[in-house]
């Protein structure tokens, strides 16, 4: 029986522990973490006969499989490099698995589609699926999206087309991965903590591009030219834009989608959608959807299931939601927004703004962020490790505006810490907006320093605004 570990017992880690059995291989689970709910997991899985250490072992399998979020230099990582080891992502395992599942006629072949960027990504694989479900056929979404690959492949549920969202860390480790479609939806500074620079994070995402049948990339992104225009020279791609396409694009015509990539001919323009039927329409989740139109043209789904799929595609919380309106003040929960490119996407939807934010910035530059935005700005309400690169990006750019600095309450228990922190949040913005103004969680940073999750930071406003605000 053919011996794995799975480094890291998260939420991949523990779907790899859960199917690997399923596979015939004999499971060992290393996690670093060595508290009551990782202990209680331990024992969960103790009891499949899947053994789980918080040291590292002294004999490690052949092959691991690590935690998407694991740096490479991760000493678990090291000492099965060192003992030599291979050492492989969840996506590359699920991937080989499946093509060898697929040469040797146990299953028929899947179609993968692959979409990646800084952010949109969970938007757009998830308008991918609305499309593809509404052209009848069996589809998920799956990856970095919530459902792991493995989890899908294992469910004895035959999926033809999985649209995969692939994050830098999950790109970083693959190398047999080719995708059928995949897409590239934009790139800026983020996880440069993890990654060491912004060519090393953009040099990730590109893997994506690696043996595709078919490229979509972000022609209206400034940052993605000079890789545009390296692809375009050995391979054949495609664009989308916001502006009237040319020939090889997806864009806009008046309140139109319109492709000119996948016609067949240059003189023909296809009609896809209506930009009525995209929610929300501003710019950002446009280029979303001419993105997931672009895949889905790919293809071959017809232009009904695109119209169709993205109108009745409902956006995920915690992105641009509107919690509460009340007394001609917008209260707005963005917590996804967790780098400085998602905040400014969604400054771009609003005028007078009381702005929070704050948390780990994870090396990107909040500077650029501030100097374009700063007028909008009304006030600030910072939080969080990384609120000081704010505060002082905001004093050089606008030293009239007003800063308010929230800390988290000490003697409470880390659950309490945050629910109390997040009312405190929102009872200095009450006290400051007025009418016309938008209270606006963008924080443009991580969150982990302070909650759970970018969910659990956008529950917890959201609830505080409910109640602190909604029932004056």
């Amino acid at each position: 029986m053919p011996q794995v570990l799975i480094a890291g017992l998260g939420v991949t880690g523990e779907a790899c522990a859960r199917a690997l059995p399923k596979l015939g291989y004999e499971v060992l689970v290393y996690e670093e973490r060595d508290d009551l709910k990782h202990r209680q997991l331990a024992n969960e899985l103790n009891t499949l006969g899947i053994r789980v250490c918080f040291e590292i072992p002294e004999q490690i399998p052949p092959l691991v499989i690590t935690s998407p979020g694991w740096k490479p230099d991760h000493p678990m990582l090291r000492a099965a490099q060192v003992r030599g080891s291979k050492v492989m992502g969840e996506i590359e395992f699920s991937f080989i698995h499946d093509q060898q599942q697929s040469a040797a006629g146990k299953n028929r072949e899947r179609i993968w589609i692959g979409v990646t960027g800084t952010n949109g990504k969970t938007s757009t694989v998830g308008m991918v699926e609305s499309i593809f479900k509404a052209a009848g056929k069996k589809v998920m979404a799956c990856g970095n999206v919530g459902t792991p690959v493995i989890e899908v492949l294992t469910s004895g549920e035959f999926i033809e087309y999985l649209v995969v969202e692939l994050s830098s860390f999950q790109l970083h480790w693959t190398t047999s991965l080719r995708l059928t479609a995949a897409a590239l939806l934009n790139i800026d500074d983020d996880h440069l903590d993890w990654h060491g620079n912004f060519e090393n994070y953009l040099q990730a995402k590109l893997k994506i591009f690696d043996g595709a049948e078919h490229i979509l990339i972000n022609g209206d992104d400034p940052r993605l030219h000079s890789a545009i225009e390296s692809l375009i020279k050995t391979r054949e791609l495609s664009t989308y834009t916001l502006q009237v396409p040319q020939y090889g694009e997806l864009g806009l015509v008046e309140d139109l989608l319109v492709d000119r990539a996948f016609t067949g001919a240059q003189n023909i323009a296809t009609e896809l959608a209506q930009l009525s039927d995209i929610n929300p329409p501003a710019p950002h989740n446009v280029s979303n959807a001419l993105a997931a139109a672009g895949l889905a043209r790919a293809l071959g789904i017809e232009p009904n299931a695109i119209s169709e799929g993205l109108r009745t595609f409902t956006p995920g919380h915690h992105r641009i939601e509107t919690v509460l309106q009340k007394d001609g003040i917008l209260w707005v929960n963005d917590s996804k927004a967790t780098n400085p490119h998602a905040t400014n996407a969604a400054f771009a939807a609003f005028d007078s703004i009381i702005w929070i934010a704050g948390g780990l910035a994870k090396g990107a530059d909040i500077e650029k962020l501030v100097k374009r935005r700063h007028q909008q700005v009304r006030a600030a309400i910072l939080i969080g490790t990384d609120r000081v690169l704010i505060e002082e990006a905001l004093l050089r750019h606008s030293p009239e505006t007003p800063i308010i600095l929230i800390d988290e309450e000490s003697g409470l228990e880390s659950g309490e810490r945050s629910k109390q922190l997040m009312r405190e949040v929102v009872l200095a913005a009450s006290r400051i907006a007025k009418d016309g103004d938008t209270v606006l969680l963008a924080p443009a940073c991580a969150s982990m320093d302070q909650f759970q999750s970018y969910a659990e930071r956008g529950e917890l406003f959201t609830e505080a605004v409910k109640e602190l605000v909604g029932d004056e």
